[in-house]
């Protein structure tokens, strides 16, 4: 036997234990194989997707199987801090008070100063919606508004509603607790005034005494002109009284809204049930166009008057018009005067 050689006894056990060696190496790499894949699922289920993946290092031997088993389990990374979300700025309701008329006696001027409350939130253009677009729908209608707060009212103006016969009842199904504010003045200046914007914009039409009456000798007005219509208040109001208590109608003078705004729009804050914050400290009486303006309007604190449509010039009129038009009206304003418990003095 040569020197050094193994002997056939230590050869044979040798050969007897290699087999084991190689299966107990395959055992440890599939136990390491095992836990990573462990490892790998435990971080997907626990962190999902979005989450970084744990690498799990490579086991060589059982002890470093055993040392990463003896490991804390990988805890899943906080998520990255989100910036806070914007305040909202309210929600968009449907209107709680609705200016509903009349053209021309002064509503524009009541939706603008009013717009001035901290606790009101007006919409700015007519959306004629219970007189021109209710197919619509109330959600449409809704989707025009303002934004407001929970504190804030929402209100709206279309002076035609007050002249439409649908609109009492479409204002009532929507809401049967909202406020209705009209601005009425003097029936003839109130006409007068409508033919005078008119004829700004057709020139050609008739003369306000060619469509004032169908026979002025006899003194028979045409009450199916609009001009002359609108301003017979006690007949429209019948309509609204069928669906709403006087309570819930506030009705505003249209001649002292222009010789006292601050006190007309006193009582609409009243009526409206909020703080009267709009005094005489925010108007000022402007000469040229014989309107008051506001010193501070809502949107800047720049002085703001109404547009040029507002305090225009009236065309002349034959006084024996005018005066045929106030007797025609003086039966109607008096049982105007008379249902609403307020004398507005246009005899």
């Amino acid at each position: 036997m040569a020197r050094g050689a193994p002997s056939p006894a230590a050869a044979a056990a040798a050969a007897a234990a290699s087999p084991s060696r190689r299966l107990a190496r395959r055992v440890v790499a599939l136990l390491a194989l095992s836990l990573c894949c462990s490892c790998l699922c435990y971080r997907l289920l626990r962190c999902g997707p979005a989450a970084p993946r744990a690498r799990c290092p490579p086991a060589r031997s059982a002890a470093a199987a055993k040392r990463l088993l003896q490991q804390p389990r990988p805890r899943c990374g906080a998520p990255p801090a989100q910036p806070p979300a914007p305040p909202r700025a309210g929600a968009k309701r449907l209107p709680r008070a609705i200016v509903v008329g009349v053209k021309k006696g002064g509503t524009r001027a009541v939706l603008e100063f009013i717009r001035v409350h901290p606790d009101v939130r007006a919409l700015g253009t007519e959306p004629h919606f219970f007189d021109r677009n209710y197919d619509r729908g109330l959600e449409w209608y809704r989707s025009l508004m303002p934004r407001t707060l929970d504190s804030q009212i929402t209100v709206e103006k279309t002076p035609s509603y007050f002249v439409t016969k649908e609109a009492p009842r479409r204002i009532f199904n929507m809401s049967r607790d909202t406020k209705l504010i009209v601005v009425v003045r003097n029936p003839v200046t109130r006409a007068i005034s409508d033919y005078t914007q008119t004829l700004s914009k057709k020139p050609d039409i008739p003369t306000f005494e060619g469509l004032s009456f169908r026979n002025r000798s006899l003194g028979l007005v045409d009450t199916s002109w609009n001009a002359i219509r609108i301003g017979m208040y006690a007949v429209h109001l019948e309509s609204w009284l069928q669906y709403f208590p006087l309570s819930q109608i506030h009705f505003v003078s249209g001649e002292r809204l222009i010789t006292d705004p601050a006190g007309e729009m006193g009582k609409i804050q009243d009526f409206l049930g909020i703080k009267r914050v709009i005094t005489d400290k925010h108007f000022y009486f402007n000469k040229t166009k014989g309107f008051p303006c506001l010193k501070k309007s809502e949107s800047s604190g720049l002085p703001r008057c109404l547009g040029k449509s507002k305090g225009r010039t009236h065309v002349q009129i034959d006084p024996e018009v005018i005066e045929q038009l106030r007797d025609f009206y003086r039966p109607y304003n008096i049982k105007f005067y008379e249902t609403v418990g307020q004398d507005f003095r246009w005899e």
